[in-house]
């Protein structure tokens, strides 16, 4: 994952919640561009803290069953407050409804105690090798072995992280 919006999970819980946190900082690459005079997090890497948030709660519930999970659809997003590097940017997803192809999730990003962005997001849930080919199979394989490397980095760096992935 080239952005990683998130630092590290404080909670997990399957089929409930998640909360992670990502600290802003000024070395980014895309703050150079956004904005040079005053440098915030754009309001579409806000969205993908949430999105990647939303992902790590889905594995954990489902063992990682879907290799690949996709931004589907977007619901009454708001941008409320700008993050600025030094900010903590703490995101918590709760578990709506889910069926068989998408996961919908009520998700938001705090700076404090200050809202920065909230919405509804739905995720679809997809495997590459569901029609049998081996090849894609191997992948998905792939990316279920990459995805748990990651969130056991990402769950060791929150002290107090508990999850049943």
């Amino acid at each position: 994952m080239r952005y990683r919006q998130l630092d590290k999970i404080i909670e997990l819980v399957p089929g409930e919640r998640i909360v992670a946190t990502r600290q802003l900082h000024e070395n980014e690459d895309y703050l150079r561009d956004h904005f040079p005079l005053f440098p915030v997090m754009p309001g579409v890497m806000m969205l993908e803290a949430l999105f990647q948030a939303s992902m790590w709660l889905i594995h954990a519930t489902d063992n990682f069953e879907h290799s690949m999970l996709t931004l589907d659809e977007v619901r009454n997003v708001k941008f409320a407050d700008f993050m600025q590097p030094g900010q903590v940017l703490t995101v918590t997803v709760e578990w709506d409804k889910s069926d068989e192809n998408t996961v919908k999730v009520k998700a938001q990003g705090m700076r404090g105690d200050v809202v920065a962005v909230s919405g509804r997001l739905v995720i679809g849930k997809r495997n590459l090798g569901s029609h049998g080919d081996a090849q894609l199979q191997a992948a998905d394989e792939f990316a279920r072995s990459t995805m748990r490397q990651e969130i056991e980095q990402l769950i060791a760096k929150g002290s107090s992280a508990t999850a049943g992935a």
